[in-house]
């Protein structure tokens, strides 16, 4: 409920005129003044609403921007995090190269294959299935690149496999993990799933 001080200062004058006595006098001028005494007060808190309410609309503003900020870096981050991902999986398969050729692969022309399991037809729905895919010769190779390949990510790539072929129709011919560094237990698994591994070291 706002307050009209004009009204208010004209009732306390009008009671100071009144005043027929010392004594209300005196009371008269003791409600004037704290009328002004409030009246100061309110001023005072108002002022510092609108200043608290001018800070925090800036404060917004600021929030705002830098959420956006915040958006777009990740944006950023994410097509930067992509490129180099696949940056490092061709300078992995260049440093293998000629392992991989003595295995019918061909690095350059390796390509990546991207399907998104919509219905959940091959694999749980929405899982994104992403390998490195070679055919030649009607040949049809498998690849999984990895800088460290764990046990985790040798039956990964055995699930996503299996799922490629039946989304291609054909059973490949060859599964080949490519690693920098594999776990010892890593690479026994591939041996047991009929995965070729070709790797630079192996992790106890």
């Amino acid at each position: 409920m706002s307050l009209d001080w004009g009204r208010l200062e004209e009732v306390v004058e009008r009671a100071v005129r009144r005043a027929r006595s010392d004594e209300l006098r005196e009371v008269a001028d003791a409600v004037r003044a704290l009328a002004e005494y409030m009246k100061t007060g309110f001023q005072e808190v108002n002022k510092r609403l609108e200043s608290q309410e001018k800070l925090l609309a800036e404060h917004s503003e600021r929030l705002e921007k830098l959420t956006k900020a915040v958006a777009e870096l990740k944006v950023a981050m994410g097509s930067l995090g992509r490129r180099w991902g696949r940056d490092l999986e061709r300078t992995v398969l260049e440093i293998y190269r000629d392992a991989l050729e003595k295995r019918g692969v061909e690095p350059g022309r390796v390509d990546k294959f991207v399907y998104t399991d919509v219905d959940g037809r091959f694999m749980r729905p929405g899982t994104r299935i992403e390998v490195d895919v070679y055919i030649h010769d009607g040949r049809t190779y498998l690849l999984e690149v990895k800088s460290h390949a764990e046990l985790e990510d040798v039956e990964w790539f055995a699930e996503k496999a299996e799922a490629v072929e039946k989304i291609l129709g054909r059973r490949a011919d060859r599964l080949i993990i490519v690693a920098v560094n594999i776990d010892k237990e890593a690479l026994e698994r591939a041996a047991q799933l009929g995965i070729d591994a070709v790797y630079g070291a192996v992790i106890e």
